[in-house]
This record gives structure tokens, sequence and C-alpha cells, in this order.
């Protein structure tokens, strides 16, 4: 069984957190990871306090194990939401949309492990500077919102400059992509798009019939006139707002109004037409429903047998 200091660290069975995907990764979705010996994450997105109490608490009923919350940075109610998680004795965050730098002193004084999600190797040394516990990793592969660098770039390149643990996230899928992650220097993996399928995410039927029939070309990149890209499968929506993207009779302003509330739409409406399908580049590979235990399980007895078979090539 594969087992890191991240393991230890945050006192989990296996080295995987689920992705804290909005209006996706919820309590049900979170407790259901953490129950199957990974780390849950809720998604904070634009909640404000007590909303993410209410799914803090959530949490807490259906599971005794660790779990965390995503702190969207950019979120109008930033500020209490980093107030609420030390209310309510949360005792992982992972961060994204910014920096949590302002935040982290007094997060640190609560005791709380600090995981930002970052896109390059300045931001990874400014976290280790700041007192992260350790970072996440993402590569441009991820579904939402994404750096520039990919996974196999930027994964090495992370781990060569800090100290801290490093957890890979973006285009890893199955074992393979597991065994690769440890190969690059990572500790642990972060998953989104796998989860999304997952028989306890209460995303919309829609959406997960999307993303189990996704094809290798089906994502594209949206926003990146504004300055942060947003994976997700094509659909009319994306086909519409590129054409918009590239029209410069629009303004930003009116750009920016065509994702609001878009994602919402697909994930908890269904509307897989004009809303926004937010998925990975490995959305083909995901075939089947699965519960999360399954999917952790089968994820990590798939990277053993990849890592011990590659001895093969060794001489």
């Amino acid at each position: 069984m594969i087992k890191t200091i991240i393991c230890e660290g945050l006192e989990i069975e296996y080295p995987i957190f689920q992705g804290g995907m909005a209006w996706i990764a919820n309590a049900e979705l979170a407790a259901a990871v953490s129950n199957a010996g990974g780390l849950g994450i809720i998604a904070g997105m634009n909640s404000n306090a007590e909303q993410l109490k209410a799914e803090i608490r959530k949490t807490k009923e259906m599971t005794s194990k660790p779990f965390g919350v995503n702190v969207m940075l950019m979120s109008p109610f930033a500020d209490e939401v980093a107030r609420t998680v030390i209310e309510e004795g949360v005792k992982v965050l992972t961060t994204g949309a910014g920096s949590p730098s302002k935040y982290m002193p007094t997060w640190l004084a609560a005791g709380i492990k600090i995981i930002p999600v970052v896109p390059s190797t300045a931001i990874a040394r400014k976290m280790e500077r700041d007192g992260a516990f350790a970072v996440v990793a993402e590569g441009g592969e991820s579904g939402g919102h994404v750096g520039e660098l990919t996974t196999m770039a930027l994964v090495p390149q992370v781990c060569d400059v800090v100290n801290i643990p490093v957890i890979a996230a973006g285009g890893i899928a199955d074992g393979r992509g597991v065994a690769a992650a440890f190969s690059l220097g990572a500790v642990g993996v972060q998953l989104g798009t796998r989860f999304i399928t997952a028989k306890e995410c209460n995303v919309h039927r829609n959406y997960k019939d999307r993303v189990l029939n996704a094809r290798d070309i089906d994502t594209v990149l949206t926003g990146k006139r504004l300055g942060h890209p947003v994976r997700s499968l094509k659909n009319r929506f994306t086909r519409n707002y590129l054409e918009k993207e590239y029209d410069s009779s629009i303004s930003n302003e009116e750009l920016e109004k065509l994702g609001l509330g878009v994602l919402r739409r697909a994930a908890i409406e269904g509307d897989i037409v004009e809303g926004c399908v937010i998925a990975g580049q490995i959305a083909s590979m995901v075939k089947k429903e699965q519960t999360c235990r399954e999917i952790i399980v089968e994820l990590f007895e798939e990277a053993e047998k990849v890592m011990r078979g590659n001895l093969q090539w060794v001489k």
C-alpha cells in the first residue's frame, strides 16, 4: 500500500485529495471521500459565513475523519470565510484564485494546515515562506481555473524549489497518472473530474453523463482575455463565449457577465448546453460510476502495479 508523509501529516489513509469544485464539492462528497480514506474538501466558492458554516457542520455529522475546506480568495465573502473556518475548527485548508498570505498568520496561529493551489514555482516558494504545510501544484490540464504550465512540467519544478510536500493535480484519472505524479516528485495527488462521477456526488445527472460521454478533444479554454482562463467541456455556451471573447467590440465587463451563474446552471439545474460544464482534459478517461472508496482503492492498486512493473526496465 502506498503511504507518504501526507498520510501521516493529515491522518488520512491514502495520499489523495478531492478537488474543491464549486457547486459540486459539497458536504456529501467531501464526507464520502474522507470516509473512503482520502481528504474530502468542501468548496467554499462564493458562500458567505453562514452558508459555509452549515456545510461544515453537515460534513461533521457524516464523517469523523479529517476533511478540508477550499477557500476561494476572489470571493466577496473571503474575510468572513477566513474567520469561519477558525471558529468551526477546520484543520486543513486549500486555497485558490488569489494569494492567502494576509490570512495565513491567523490561520497558522489557529493550528490550521494550509495547502495553497499554485500554478508556478515563484508562488510555491512564496507560500512556503509564509508557512504553508504543503502546496498543490496544479497543471493546466485541470478543469476550472487553470494556469499556463502543464502538470508534467510544473510538478518537478515545484518539487525542486520547495522543501514542503507537493501534491500533483491536473490530468490524473487512473493509477498511471498517480504513479507518474510520484515519479515527478509529488507525495500525493488531487483529483476533481474523476470524483464528479462518484455515486456519492449529487451533481446533476446531465452533468455526470456529459463527463462520462466526453471525448479526448472535448475540453476548451475560455476567459484568457480576462486573465483567468477556465477549462470546461465544449457546448453552445463555450462557442458563444469564444466568439465574443475575440470580438473587440465586446467589453471586458460584458464578457464577465456572460460567465455569471453558468456553472450553477450546469451543475445544479442540469443545463449542459448553455451552462458551463467544468471538467479536465482526462474527462474522456472517466467511463464509469463508482463509490468514492472504489475509486480510491482502484487508483492506488493500479498505481502500485505500474510502479512495480516499471522495475522491469531497470537493469
